[in-house]
Order: structure tokens, then C-alpha cells, then sequence
């Protein structure tokens, strides 16, 4: 168990440097630069965004916990599988990104970037910020964090918690530490008016993350979600830029009203047809390996029926919400080495797409200790144990793992 909470809080370390995140760093980054003045401001700030972290990961891993307890096969990041999910986030990470250009404000007065002062809106954000941190980071598992989550699955609940609790206090550690320690902060560039700048070009990594995201809802729920997402994404972004102007107060006190009225009645209609966003639409496409390589649809009935008479078989675990999992796909799994000896070799090249929710997957993964994707598993051609290959593929190791199943030298 001990083991288990270290590996947990060294991989919320790591979780911070996966590309998942990257785009939420931006937020946090702005958060310590603002407040390079003040200490204490900084500190609360710091403090804040520790308490989003650690109440998002509780409640994540207590739905998590929940949801396993009443027969469900699910792990981490089990909540991007879900379409109506995905479309909400995307709509909040468009408008954080709009926030960050300055269409509009959110809990700020409008003063120059270096004199905004701290309060409980700052507070609130920051937490916010937190909360938005652990649920964009789900899409990536870091070393050591696999492992750990996937002892926490077969644990009581108290273990469980302890594990996730530990995951959450290594995620949010080097920014709260540099915000309660002062003296690190000043090492950071004084706050100016270059901030302004800073801040509008830091929007661009979420929109990257949005479209990343609009992205994974298309594959999930076919084009129909496609377009509802797009027609509510411009309808978010009309309500922000009209809720900016009531903000500057270019116009009469009642056209003021006016604007945050009719903000408020198109941010209805935004929730609106999102939360029909559910049920899958389109089928998913096949995979994305080469033509050349055969690919086979994985199930436990397929795996059983072709283990142990004579071949090889590789077992790609993946979702196209998985940024890890795309990443190894086009470094790895699609290059000419990899191709080549999985046909030189003869290896059945499996598929498990965990897009959308599928429990034989998840049963599978559990039964090799992990608790989220990706996850490769060569099954030696004699019948053999089957072995784990690391989250972080090379194009050696894969060809070295097929070379070794199959009997046959490169």
C-alpha cells in the first residue's frame, strides 16, 4: 500500500508535464505571476487551487469507486467515455479560452494586467482552476500512476481514497509549493503590462484543447454531435462577447440589463441541445493502423480462440480520448519497423477501443493491475504468460517484444 501512495504521488508529479495538461498550466502559470508582489495573495491562491485539486480527485475517485461497487467495469478517465461529458467540457475549456483573450471577465475588475487585486473571486477562480486541472489530466496516465491506480481499484474504499488523495497532493505540489514559498516566487519575472500579452497568447493552447476535444466527441457520437457542439460553441462565444460589453459599460444602465438578459437566455439555449449530446451516433472508424497490417477487433472470446496455436498476438488497449495512446500510435505503432515485423512475424494485431464505454475492456485491464490507457500486452506465439509492455512506447521495444513472442530474431 505504502508503495502504492508514493508511486501515486510521484506519478501526480509527472501528470503535470503530460501534454493533458498543458493547456490548464497556463492558468495556473497567470495565477503565480499575478501575484508576484504579494505573498500572502499568493499563498491563498496556492492553498486554493490545492483544495480544487484534492476535492475534484475525491469526488472523481468516490464516482469511480461507486460506480465499481454496483457491477460497472470502469477506470480512470472514465468519464471522458462519455459524450455528454466531453461536449460540456469542451464548452468550458472554449470559454476559458475566450476569458484568457479578454472578451470577457470573470470574477476580475477591469484594471491593467499587474494591478488586480486579490479577493474571493480570485479564491474561487483559482479552485476552479484546480477542479479543471485534475479533469483535463484524466485523458493521461504519467509513470508510475498505472500501477497505482490499478492496485486502488482492488482495494477497500480506505485504501482507495488514500491512494487517490496521495495522487491529488503530487498533482498539485510544485504550484502550491512555489506559492507558499516566497522565496521561490521570486525567481518568476515581475508582473507589467506584458502580461496582457502573455495572457491572450496563452489562449491558444485551449483552443487547441478544445478542438482536441471536439475532435473526440465526433468519433464518439458521430457527426450529428459534431455540428450541435459547433452550433453551441458560436452561441458561447456570441453570450461572452455581449456579457464583455455589458462589462465595459459602453452603454446605458438598462442596456446593460438587456445584454446580461439576453446573455443568460443564450446560454440556455446552449445547455440545451447540448444535453441531448448521449446516445452515439455514427459508428466509430476502424483503426489507424496501415493497410498492410491486418487489424483484428479484440474481444476475450477472440483472444482465447488464438492464443497458443502458433502466432503471436499484440493487444493495443486505446481511445481516441487517450492523448498518450495517439501519441505512441504515430511514433510507434504506425512506423515502418513496427509495421514490418508485425508481419515478418506473423503477429495478430489486436484493437481494444475504449471510446465509448465497453466493460470487457475494462474487466481485461483490471486483470493486469491497470487502471487506465493505454495499455500493450504481447502474448508470447507458445502460450506463455502474456507480457506488459511500458505506457511510453519506442519502436525497439515493441519490435523487441514481438521478436521474442513469435521465437524469431530481427
Amino acid at each position: 500500500m505504502l508503495t502504492a501512495i508514493l508511486s501515486a504521488f510521484l506519478g501526480g508529479i509527472i501528470l503535470n508535464f503530460m501534454p493533458c495538461v498543458f493547456p490548464v498550466i497556463s492558468l495556473k502559470a497567470l495565477g503565480l505571476l499575478r501575484h508576484q508582489g504579494s505573498s500572502s495573495a499568493a499563498r491563498a491562491e496556492g492553498l486554493a487551487f490545492l483544495a480544487g485539486v484534492v476535492v475534484t480527485m475525491m469526488a472523481l475517485a468516490g464516482i469511480l469507486l461507486a460506480a465499481r461497487a454496483t457491477g460497472d467495469a470502469v477506470g480512470w478517465g472514465f468519464q471522458l467515455q462519455s459524450p455528454l461529458v466531453i461536449a460540456i467540457l469542451a464548452l468550458i475549456i472554449l470559454g476559458a479560452a475566450l476569458n484568457l483573450l479578454g472578451v470577457f471577465e470573470v470574477g476580475l475588475s477591469l484594471q491593467r494586467a499587474g494591478e488586480i487585486e486579490v479577493g474571493r473571486s480570485a479564491l474561487v477562480r483559482s479552485a476552479l482552476t484546480g477542479a479543471l486541472s485534475i479533469v483535463v489530466a484524466t485523458p493521461c496516465s504519467a509513470p508510475f500512476m498505472a500501477s497505482a491506480i490499478g492496485y486502488a481499484l482492488v482495494q477497500p474504499p480506505a485504501v482507495s481514497l488514500a491512494i487517490f488523495f496521495s495522487l491529488a497532493l503530487g498533482f498539485a505540489a510544485p504550484f502550491t509549493l512555489v506559492s507558499l514559498f516566497p522565496q521561490l516566487a521570486k525567481r518568476l519575472p515581475r508582473p507589467g503590462a506584458w502580461m496582457d500579452v502573455l495572457k491572450h497568447g496563452l489562449a491558444f493552447p485551449m483552443f487547441g484543447a478544445y478542438a482536441w476535444l471536439v475532435w473526440v466527441l465526433a468519433q464518439q457520437a458521430g457527426t450529428g454531435a459534431l455540428a450541435t457542439i459547433l452550433a453551441c460553441s458560436v452561441l458561447l462565444g456570441f453570450a461572452g462577447w455581449l456579457y464583455g460589453i455589458a462589462q465595459k459599460r459602453r452603454f446605458r444602465e438598462k442596456s446593460h440589463k438587456l445584454l446580461y438578459a439576453v446573455t443568460a437566455a443564450l446560454l440556455v439555449a446552449v445547455i440545451a441541445p447540448v444535453t441531448g449530446i448521449i446516445q452515439p451516433g455514427a459508428p466509430l472508424p476502424d483503426g489507424q493502423t496501415a493497410a498492410a497490417v491486418t487489424q483484428v477487433k479484440w474481444s476475450p472470446q477472440t483472444v482465447a480462440e488464438t492464443r497458443g496455436h502458433g502466432k503471436a498476438i499484440m493487444v493495443d488497449f486505446t481511445a481516441s480520448w487517450c492523448i498518450t495512446c495517439q501519441v505512441n500510435q504515430r511514433t510507434t505503432l504506425s512506423t515502418t519497423a513496427v509495421k514490418e515485423a508485425l508481419l515478418r512475424t506473423g503477429t495478430v494485431y489486436m484493437v481494444a477501443d475504449s471510446t465509448k464505454f465497453n466493460p470487457d475492456i475494462d474487466d481485461a485491464m483490471n486483470e493486469f493491475g491497470q487502471g487506465g490507457l493505454p495499455l500493450y500486452v504481447v502474448y508470447p506465439a507458445d502460450g506463455s504468460a502474456p507480457k506488459v509492455l511500458p505506457q511510453v512506447l519506442t519502436p525497439s521495444i515493441v519490435v523487441n517484444a514481438l521478436n521474442q513472442a513469435s521465437g524469431k530474431k530481427a
